[in-house]
């Protein structure tokens, strides 16, 4: 291995199998939709098999890299890039050097599972779960995919008819895959469900029967979402009972907090380093309908009106917002209209005998554990392959 690995992995001989351990070695990488719902089942297969020993694969550039090892998993790099679409002079170059990358991250990813000797293989998306599927299914390791949205990913599709189990958030997810699939929903941070509405107001500083708009569009931010706040932040606020937390973003902050004058109701920041107590606060949330923040609106039980980023593969967060708003969970509001509609934002804080209907929607469609049942499948794949009794 090289000095890489040996800084984020332990040696060869340190991945030696323990007698009647469990193995498992997660692929995941790029965004933190496939990365966190990996962390998320291993923290759950370690709670149901403690003794279990678990990797992850991802790539050095990547937030995976950070994220995974903070959560205290050792990460091996996998060699890998996407096809790159378009007929710039960048992207020509780049898809002339990808079938080279492609057969260095097949070869790391043969390598890895000889290595690690998995029981099974756990892929939640992104590139890197490509090669070490396919390099899971050479070795004749069950695999496993969770897909998290309404539309199913490119990788995950492709590696579907090699996985034992396919675990998919959306109902609707199920038509994309020919192989078994199991309704689990997302899996979610426990921390999640077990913050204190009054632990939160006293957080952020705001009274008990205060109304409160979360509003947020990820760690960098969206443009339109802070462009329409920035424009509606007057009348939001000439509501006495208002309060405004607004997550900006680390790319659009510094900016903001310049153009945008103090104001006693107004929580004004980059980012959200707890978001338990963020939900907590919340009466309605006003965001981007990413995958995971779709699954922790449901399980926090937050209404929502959500404004999909047209910019994403496949439109995969129109399909998610539709999900939660076509059972009446959340108000699907496209990016075009968001200026011209932003009144029903307003309208919705004042009206809690609809955000209690669209509350009770949300906590029904909620799956708060999909991190355990998926971890428990896995867990016993792996002692059905290891021939042992099953894992408690």
């Amino acid at each position: 291995m090289t000095d890489t690995d040996l800084h984020t992995a332990p040696s060869a001989g340190a991945l030696r199998r323990a007698p009647g351990t469990p193995r498992v070695l997660f692929a995941c990488g790029g965004t933190g939709g496939h990365v966190y719902p990996a962390i998320a089942i291993a923290d759950a297969v370690r709670a149901v098999a403690p003794g279990a020993a678990i990797a992850f694969a991802g790539t050095q550039d990547r937030m995976e890299w950070e994220a995974v090892p903070k959560a205290g998993y050792p990460i091996h790099p996998i060699t890998v890039s996407g096809f790159q679409r378009g007929l710039s002079a960048e992207a020509l170059g780049r898809n002339l050097t990808f079938p080279f990358k492609l057969a260095k991250g097949l070869w790391e990813s043969r390598r890895l599972i000889s290595d690690f000797d998995p029981d099974v293989v756990v892929g939640t998306g992104g590139y890197v779960s490509g090669p070490v599927g396919m390099a899971a299914s050479w070795a004749k390791r069950p695999l496993v995919l969770q897909e998290q949205n309404a539309y199913a990913g490119a990788t995950n599709k492709l590696l579907a008819p090699r996985a034992t189990t396919v675990f998919v958030a959306f109902e609707a997810a199920r038509e994309h895959f020919p192989t078994e699939t199991v309704v689990a929903g997302n899996p979610v941070r426990q921390d999640l469900r077990d913050a204190d509405a009054e632990e939160a107001r006293q957080h952020w500083d705001i009274p008990a029967d205060a109304r409160v708009l979360l509003a947020m569009g990820g760690s960098l931010g969206a443009g339109p979402i802070n462009g329409a706040l920035k424009m509606h932040l007057r009348e939001l606020l000439e509501d006495p009972r208002t309060f405004v937390i607004w997550a900006a973003g680390k790319r659009y902050y510094d900016t903001l907090r310049e153009a945008t004058p103090d104001h006693e109701r107004l929580r004004l920041v980059p980012y959200l380093d707890r978001m338990d107590l963020a939900y907590a606060a919340a009466d309605l949330a006003l965001c981007r309908s990413g995958a995971i923040t779709c699954s922790e609106l449901t399980v926090t039980g937050t209404p929502s009106v959500l404004v999909p980023s047209p910019n994403v593969t496949a439109d995969h967060q129109t399909k998610n917002a539709r999900a939660l708003s076509d059972e009446g969970a959340a108000v699907l509001l496209p990016e075009a209209d968001l200026d011209a509609r932003f009144g029903l934002v307003r309208d919705l804080l004042a009206n809690p005998e609809e955000r209690a209907t669209m509350r009770e929607a949300a906590l029904a469609i909620a799956r708060p554990d999909a991190a355990a049942e998926i971890a428990r499948a896995v867990v016993r794949l792996a002692d059905a392959r290891r021939g042992a009794s099953p894992s408690s």
